[in-house]
C-alpha cells in the first residue's frame, strides 16, 4: 500500500476528495499550522536571515517564534473564556 492511500486501497482523485469532510477538516489545519510561518517571513523579515551561524539564527528564530505566540495568545483566551 501506498502513502496516504485509504484502508481500502483505493486512491481518489483530488476533486473526488475536494468535498469529503476529512477533507475540509485537513483544510482548516494546514491553514492553522502554516498561518504562523508565513507570518514570521513576512512580518518579522525572515525570509532572508540578517544574521550568520546557526546560534544567532537559532536565537532569533526562538524569539521571532516566541513573539508570535505572544501575537496570537489572546485569541486563544479569549475563545477559552
Amino acid at each position: 500500500m501506498w502513502p496516504n492511500t485509504p484502508r481500502g486501497g483505493v486512491r481518489q482523485s483530488t476533486g473526488a476528495r475536494r468535498g469529503t469532510r476529512a477533507y475540509a477538516i485537513s483544510e482548516r489545519v494546514c491553514k492553522r499550522i502554516e498561518e504562523p510561518f508565513g507570518w514570521i517571513k513576512a512580518a518579522t523579515g525572515l525570509r532572508k536571515t540578517r544574521h550568520r551561524g546557526l546560534r544567532r539564527v537559532d536565537w532569533i528564530v526562538t524569539l521571532t517564534a516566541a513573539a508570535c505566540n505572544l501575537v496570537r495568545l489572546p485569541k486563544g483566551l479569549a475563545s477559552a473564556a
